[in-house]
């Protein structure tokens, strides 16, 4: 027995040794890599950001904007916002994958890498402080790096300064690259996408500039800029424009076809843009709603929007129904929300917008006009803003939609059109074109119109925000017990509420 029992140990240790020598090449699964390059990290950035950006336009940017309105499920129109933390979860979740790039660089700064996540986490924190006010930001993400679990929420006046560097920064380093980009799903990549990279950081440094332009002087920053487009190139024509294209199948579709149909109809034309380019006959209406099937019955189609802020009864049973509200353009329609004797809507139509070679366009047309820079003509940037947004729907809807994108001879001659008049005037028009070129891109007609208050939004009817639009997102309800203290800290330097009225930094 003893002899079996020696035989046993002897065996086992053999089988141990054996086992342990190539422990670690055994249990190694040579098909999960243990590193991912900044290529796929890169494009899963790119198409996290944009694809969010369609999903916070549809579900509160426009509605807020007054673009689009509610017959159904009316909270949100009613300014009845709770929390809304898509892009606050969105910023961070990527901006992980964004640190991972640059802690690749290792300190190279010649790397076009380095340069594309700059512009990216400046776009990220950008939009996050716009939406929020003060946020965490010098000391985000640095649980994993360092062990900071409550980071600190910066000013926000601080935040755009950082982020106006970094921009900055990005056009430096872009400029001496040389390595070509991959996984670039706004441009392609390659080496030829160096130069888009750097008229989009350009191009945002100015958006950035002009969105603090009433807080802080800017003359000088933007001078530098648009003086001098060999070292620091901006956005030439729509062919720079920071778009994310579609494809016609799953999974890089269109956000929006994975909502239920339901979902789409919810949502549909504004009045408040329905009757303001129905004035002035502008050809893009066609673009952004579909005629009314009650008015297609009759035999006098017409794009009929709703009111914004209506109560679910009345938002329901508005000019009869459902029949008679038009629905949104067939380019940001669901596959199946088709209307009688209208082609299907093709889906690789859509587009998530970062920025806009109009939206620049008309960014320094108000520069120009309020004295902020010397260089160029307002009424040429104003004009160029006008036409080339025009040029931008007009290639990108699909012949088969049937929709005229001519222009009328008089449009531009029209006096709510035409750049004429006062100085505040012209302002005026800058601003209300500039909200037409901002539709469906994130939360820039909002952010926007609590810069200039051009258009009126006027709070709806039934809304239940005391007759006040909404100025902000509050914070995430899971900060009071995660970083308490610090967002106890910020919501008492914004005002002492955490409120969706509360006024931050930007637009006190």
């Amino acid at each position: 027995m003893k002899s079996i029992s020696y035989i046993i140990i002897i065996w086992s240790s053999l089988l141990m040794f054996s086992c342990t020598k190539d422990f670690s090449t055994i249990n190694t699964d040579t098909n999960v890599p243990t590193t991912v390059t900044p290529d796929l990290l890169l494009s899963g950035v790119i198409r996290g950001v944009m694809s969010d950006n369609v999903g916070i336009a549809w579900g509160i940017g426009n509605l807020v904007a007054q673009y689009n309105a509610k017959i159904q499920f009316v909270n949100e129109d009613r300014y009845l916002w709770n929390e809304q933390n898509g892009v606050w979860n969105n910023t961070y979740g990527n901006y992980r994958n964004l640190q991972n790039i640059l802690s690749m660089m290792d300190g190279d700064q010649r790397n076009t890498y380095y340069g594309v996540a700059l512009v990216l986490k400046a776009y990220l924190f950008e939009r996050l402080t716009a939406a929020y006010g003060d946020v965490p930001y010098t000391e985000a993400g640095k649980a994993k790096l360092d062990g900071t679990y409550s980071p600190k929420y910066d000013k926000q006046e601080d935040i755009y300064t950082a982020i106006l560097s970094d921009l900055k920064k990005a056009n430096e380093v872009l400029a001496i690259s040389t390595n070509p980009i991959g996984g670039d799903m706004l441009y392609n990549g390659g080496s030829s996408a160096i130069i888009k990279w750097r008229r989009l950081a350009n191009s945002l440094r100015i958006r950035y500039l002009m969105r603090i332009s009433n807080k802080k002087s800017v003359s000088s920053e933007l001078q530098a800029i648009i003086s001098d487009p060999v070292n620091n190139p901006v956005f030439t024509s729509n062919a720079d424009n920071a778009e994310l294209k579609y494809l016609s199948q799953s999974p890089n579709q269109w956000p929006l076809y994975d909502a239920r149909v339901g979902s789409f109809d919810e949502i549909r034309v504004s009045k408040t843009m329905s009757d303001r380019l129905s004035a002035i006959n502008d050809p893009r209406l066609a673009v952004f709603g579909r005629p009314s099937q009650k008015s297609i019955a009759n035999g006098k189609p017409v794009i009929e929007g709703i009111p914004n802020g209506l109560g679910d009864v009345p938002a329901l049973n508005y000019n009869g129904g459902p029949q008679g509200v038009s629905r949104v353009g067939y380019t940001f329609a669901c596959l199946v929300c088709n209307d009688a004797g209208q082609a299907s809507p093709d889906p690789t139509a859509p587009r998530a917008i970062m920025m806009t070679y109009s939206q620049l366009q008309l960014l320094l047309a108000e520069a120009r006009e309020r004295g902020l820079i010397s260089t160029g003509d307002a009424a040429t940037f104003y004009n160029n803003g006008i036409q080339s947004n025009f040029d931008y729907w007009r290639a990108l809807v699909p012949s088969s939609y049937g929709i005229d994108m001519n222009v009328p001879a008089s449009y531009f001659t029209q006096s709510a059109v035409s750049y004429t008049g006062t100085s505040a005037e012209k302002l005026e028009r800058i601003h209300f074109q500039k909200w037409i070129a901002n539709y469906f891109t994130a939360l820039e007609g909002w952010f926007e119109w609590r810069r200039v208050g051009v258009p009126a939004i006027v709070p709806g009817l039934n809304n239940l925000n005391g007759d006040k639009v909404p100025v902000r997102f509050i914070y995430p309800v899971i900060e009071q017990s995660l970083n308490g203290d610090n967002r106890k800290e910020a919501v008492s330097r914004q005002g002492g509420t955490d409120d969706i009225n509360t006024r931050m930094w930007l637009i006190k």
